[in-house]
């Protein structure tokens, strides 16, 4: 007769070999699983890589067009802000869920911080040429975990004021961001390593300024939000 201590040792490591196949197996489907969303991820974030470089070389090429314009065919929002809007949209999307990828992502961050300062060069130029006036907000953030809910919701604010105020310019900047152009850009506007951090009317705000901060520095806001909402009249009237 099998002594009960054995057939207990038995079915103890019965169980421990049961519980270690199950353990693998679940293990191994989770490396599966994991592996086939990360290579779709990764062909996801090359697709919208190819979108944003074609949007960007088109936007680029309407900035020369613009450079040709007579003041006549010139307003304050003549530079397309919602497309550039959506390329940061995109890049922010990128960034946050394609971590197997960050490389290219930085890569377009470059070109696309690029694409902002030649933006706002530009629009000086424009504004400088045919009198105009329009509202430039710089914003810069750090991605580094040193600034993580006071950038957020910075980032929040400016989104608002954005969709309140039509023609305000925001542009956004990654701090550390490894640019020479942007990086000049901060030493133009003496901006110190303290995000976020916005540049209104050559003076740098830090900290988290909220909406009704910012519309105290910048009164001509509620101008704008007027022109808009007066063309915006016209149209339906038309």
């Amino acid at each position: 007769m099998e002594d009960p201590a054995i057939n207990t040792r038995k079915a103890r490591w019965g169980s421990y070999l049961v519980a270690f196949l199950i353990t693998g197996f679940i293990f191994a489907t989770a490396l599966y699983v994991s592996n086939y969303f990360g290579n779709v991820r990764i062909a996801e974030i090359r697709a919208t890589q190819d979108d944003i470089s074609t949007d960007i070389l088109s936007l680029e090429t309407q900035f020369d067009l613009l450079e040709e314009h007579s003041c006549s065919d010139i307003a304050e929002n003549t530079i397309l802000p919602s497309e550039l809007t959506s390329l940061g949209d995109q890049l922010s999307y990128m960034e946050a869920h394609g971590p197997a990828d960050q490389d290219e992502v930085v890569r377009l961050k470059r070109l696309y911080s690029l694409l902002e300062i030649k933006d706002y060069l530009l629009m000086k130029q424009i504004a400088a040429k045919c009198n105009l006036k329009p509202v430039f907000i710089l914003y810069f953030y750090s991605n580094k975990g040193d600034c993580t809910t006071a950038c957020e919701n910075q980032g929040y604010v400016l989104t608002s004021l954005s969709q309140t105020y039509p023609q305000l310019r925001v542009y956004s900047f990654d701090y550390n961001l490894d640019l020479g152009a942007l990086q000049t850009l901060i030493s133009i506007d003496d901006v110190e390593n303290n995000p976020p951090a916005l540049v209104i009317n050559g003076k740098t705000y830090y900290g988290f300024q909220s909406v009704a901060a910012i519309e105290k520095i910048l009164p001509q806001l509620a101008t704008l939000q007027k022109s808009a909402t007066s063309s915006s009249a016209t149209t339906t009237n038309k």
